[in-house]
């Protein structure tokens, strides 16, 4: 008998089920159509100051995210941007990200030199004309503010469909149709001609470390994995800081902001240009360098080396960033911000807290004997908690575990991060 009620329950779960993603599906088409719609623009300004300025409009051949509509707001990112149908003012469309100029906005030089940066937004090509806003999550109260609202036609002959760097590419793995998968590319930065093959080899090794870490490991039948590969000229990376420069098809660099260990491309149009040689929601650029150091950001991409030591811990690290949004929750390592987060205002990461908000966060995990804070002791080592330290600071700022792989780059992720990469994964490619 128990078995015949959860058999009936699931068909009827199963069903409601298919109802609603048909729906969903109907509903996209009626907005969207194949391929994706790029919207190349330029953040500029200082600290306290952003102005957007509009670069180009191009549409990519391949959509690689989930064929529904976005029709609440992205909560997540420090910036955000929505698509509007401009007939009925229903929103279509919403994706938060962080970005370098965001980050770079809190540094000494951003107080008083004014700096542009490429940014780009892409979400499913549109069949009529759209509303296109995007907003800054603003420092002083945590809030969303618009800064820039154009309306966009997708019949415009200017959007131009012309695949800038065709490249060679390889599907690694292959779990399905990319619009109820995720669709990971590894694009090869530092690889010359002769250095094809390692780059496939290195990719393959880096994605499984990836997908065979908890929690990615029990749903690795969701993930799709791309390789492309752009060819340099030379191999390496800049190291500006020892006065090496390579010749690279993306411009990556170590001692982004001064520090040395932190590895990124400011040359955003490029990782576009290369990725849309395949379907993609999650990029990571993979450099052939054997010194430590990587970058990840939010729904934009992350950075890791190939041959260090700690390569497949880094990876997973900065994969956290650039996938889930996680924060760094390190509190001791020199990094080139001030007042990154206004301890007034609770973080928009998952995995840290003021605990101006604590009860959007893991509050509801933990155990009703657990001290807020929890002391940093061998006795709360391996338990959940609320531990005083964390996104870059000593005090003000805490994170749930005394280790995770968000804190040194050792062990796994905690059960709070463990949670945001679930969400992620059911938010784009289902149960």
């Amino acid at each position: 008998m128990k078995t015949s009620v959860i058999f009936i329950t699931g068909l009827i779960l199963t069903s409601t089920f298919f109802l609603t993603v048909t729906g969903c599906a109907q509903s996209f088409e009626k907005y969207f159509t194949d391929g994706t719609l790029r919207i190349d623009y330029y953040c500029a300004g200082k600290t306290g100051q952003t102005e957007i300025f509009l670069d180009e409009l191009l549409r990519e051949p391949y959509w690689g995210g989930a064929k529904k509509l976005h029709d609440k707001k992205d909560p997540a990112g420090n910036i955000r941007y929505n698509a509007y149908d401009k007939n009925s003012g229903k929103l279509l469309y919403s994706k938060g990200m962080s970005t370098l100029f965001q980050e770079w906005q809190s540094t000494a030089e951003a107080q008083s030199l004014p700096r542009a940066m490429s940014l780009t937004a892409t979400m499913p090509f549109p069949l009529s004309k759209i509303v296109f806003e995007i907003e800054e999550r603003r420092y002083e109260t945590g809030m969303f503010k618009k800064i820039f609202s154009t309306e966009i036609d997708p019949k415009d002959y200017f959007i131009r469909p012309e695949l800038r760097m065709p490249a060679e590419s390889k599907k690694l793995t292959d779990n399905g149709a990319s619009e109820n998968h995720i669709d990971i590319v590894f694009i090869a930065e530092g690889y010359t001609e002769s250095e094809k093959s390692k780059f496939y080899d290195d990719a393959s090794r880096i994605g499984r470390a990836i997908l065979s870490n908890a929690p990615f490991d029990k749903y690795q039948n969701k993930f799709n994995v791309y390789a492309v590969f752009g060819v340099s000229k030379e191999s390496g990376t800049d190291i500006p800081g020892e006065k090496i420069y390579r010749n690279t098809v993306l411009n990556s660099s170590f001692y982004t902001f001064n520090i040395d260990r932190y590895l990124t491309t400011f040359d955003n149009k490029n990782i576009c240009n290369m990725a849309a040689n395949v379907p993609y929601d999650a990029v990571f650029v993979l450099v052939n360098s054997n010194i430590y150091g990587g970058g990840g950001f939010y729904n934009w991409y992350a950075t890791g080396v190939a041959d260090n030591s700690v390569t497949e811990r880094t990876a997973v690290h900065e994969f956290g960033h650039s996938f889930a949004g996680l924060a760094d929750e390190y509190y001791t390592s020199a990094v080139a911000y001030s007042d990154f987060y206004n301890f007034k205002t609770e973080p928009w990461e998952p995995n840290i807290t003021t605990l101006v908000d604590f009860n959007s966060k893991w509050k509801n995990m933990l155990d009703s004997s657990t001290p807020v804070p929890t002391p940093r002791s061998a006795n709360w080592q391996d338990k959940l908690g609320v531990f005083e330290g964390g996104g870059y600071v000593a005090k003000g700022i805490f994170s749930p575990a005394q280790d995770c792989i968000m804190n040194s780059g050792r062990g796994h992720f905690c059960p709070v991060c463990q949670r945001a990469i679930v969400d992620k994964i059911i938010e784009i490619a289902g149960n």
